[in-house]
Parts: C-alpha cells; structure tokens; sequence
C-alpha cells in the first residue's frame, strides 16, 4: 500500500496499491483487443446499467481463465496491470513457444516454472484438478462444470479453502463463507490472487473515480416523483414506503434474487453470512 502525502483535500487519505512487483514492460501486443466504450448502453441502444460513461481509454487483454495447456510447462515472462480487473495478471511462456496471460496468485515470482496438470506439485501457479489437492489449500479460479473454464474467485485477494473429498464432490470454503461443493474433475489453480491490499485502497477523490468511468451516482430521494419512488416531498423526507425500491418499483436492499428451484441449490451446504445494518 502506498499513501501520499496530503497536499490537498482530495489526497489527504487517498491510497495507491504497491505496482513496484510489476514488470517494466508494454503489453504483449497479440494478446491485445479494443473494446468499445458502451456508456452502459445494451444492445437496444438504451441505459441498462446508471451512471457508467468517459473514463480513461485502455486496451482488453485476452485472459487464460481455462488454462488449456495441459502437460506444457510454462515460465512466467512478466507481472503487468490489467485495467479490466482488481488483480494483476502474468503473461506465460509455454515451451511450444505460445504466450498466455493468466491471472496472477500472490507470491508468484518471474521466471518461476508453472504447469496445468491432472497431478503436479502444490506451489503458487500450478492448476491441478480439485480431487488431487490436499485439504487446507488455497485455491482460487475454480471451474463450475469440467472444461469450463475459471468461473470463481478471481478478484484480487480472494482465495477459497478445499474442506474435504467426498466420493465424486470437494467442498470449498468460499471467500463469502459459504460452504459448496463442486466436482472433483474441475481444475483450481494453487494460492490466493494476487493484489490482497486492494479492498483497503482508498479513492480519495471524484476525479479518480470518473478516470475509471464511473459517473455520479444520484440518490434516489433528491429526485422528482416522476423519476424515483423515493422523490419528491418537501426538503429532507424519507423515503415514504415500507420497504425500499428501485427506480422501476421492484424491492431492494437485502432482497433475496436467487431462484428458490435453483438445481445448484443442493450443492449448497452453508450459505454465506450476511451482515445486517440497521
């Protein structure tokens, strides 16, 4: 974590995650894609997600979530920064000569040798298939279904912990607590991602969120009836309803959406705590 030094308002406690890991070193340019601003515009051309828009231009790196280099062992060529994402990412070099980025677990060093198997060593970077990791590990971008491809724990700092082996089933502590199984032929690469300081980073200032493309966020309350349940009423009024609402009437705040018949739900064995405030 790097804290500045407070010439102003905005930077007062405004912090800076630690970029001095990574290498001094342009994107490989292969694996580069221009990725179109879309301002929170769908398909139809109309908003689908508020106060999204501008921000700062940047370049989409192609990411190796499934790892399909099975028995090729790979030496890591860099640490970089991905804008798209909270952790940063590693671009590797197979011995057939072909480079991939992935993600990048914590502790992960350069020239380090790492490699996609159904059986390897347990250190930082290899992805092994869950039934073959012993419990206690560390685990993060963890495939659903078989051939998938990383679908869980991929943002920076996050890691799950393999409980135990049952029959055909692992059972992974999630981040969120929540306790799951998932099948034992789905690979897991070994280690937590990297960037952990990332959820103590401090903004500091509107600026530095606009550069990222996120426009201000109005409340609900400051609006006109017409725009919001919560608006209008004479200077600072509550919000007039037993329950909150978003701007097209449905409820929200601590609303459950998960589908109750959800054919996953039986592979759920604890759910994840939730923090009531009041």
């Amino acid at each position: 974590m790097k804290y500045v030094k407070p010439t102003s308002a905005g930077r007062r406690n405004m912090t800076f995650a630690d970029y001095s890991i990574l290498t001094k070193k342009k994107p490989e340019k292969g694996l580069l894609v221009s990725k179109k601003n879309t301002g929170g515009r769908g398909a139809g051309g109309r908003i689908t997600l508020r106060f999204r828009g501008s921000g700062n231009k940047r370049m989409y790196r192609m990411i190796d979530f499934g790892q399909g280099k099975i028995n090729i062992p790979g030496k890591v060529v860099s640490i970089e920064y991905d804008p798209y994402r909270s952790g940063f990412i590693a671009l590797v070099q197979y011995k057939d000569g072909e480079k991939r980025y992935i993600l990048a677990p914590d502790k992960l060093a350069v020239n380090q040798e790492i490699i996609i198997s159904e059986k390897a060593e347990i250190t930082v970077g290899n992805r092994i298939k869950l039934k073959n990791i012993p419990v206690g590990t560390i685990i993060y971008n963890i495939e659903l279904q078989p051939n998938q491809g990383g679908r869980i724990v991929r943002s920076a700092g996050s890691g799950a912990e393999i409980l135990s082996h049952d029959e055909k089933y692992t059972l992974l502590k999630m981040p969120s607590k929540e306790e799951r199984k998932i099948l034992g032929e789905c690979f897991a690469s070994i280690g937590m991602v990297s960037k952990p300081e990332h959820r103590f980073i401090i903004i500091g200032k509107a600026g530095r969120s606009r550069a990222k493309g996120r426009r201000p966020r109005v409340r609900g309350s400051v609006m006109n009836p017409c725009d919001h349940p919560h608006g209008g009423g004479e200077g600072r009024t509550g919000i007039g309803l037993k329950h909150p609402k978003t701007p097209w009437g449905k409820p929200a705040k601590g609303v459950k959406t998960r589908k109750r018949k959800k054919w996953t739900n039986k592979l759920i064995l604890r759910r994840r705590k939730v923090i009531k405030t009041t």
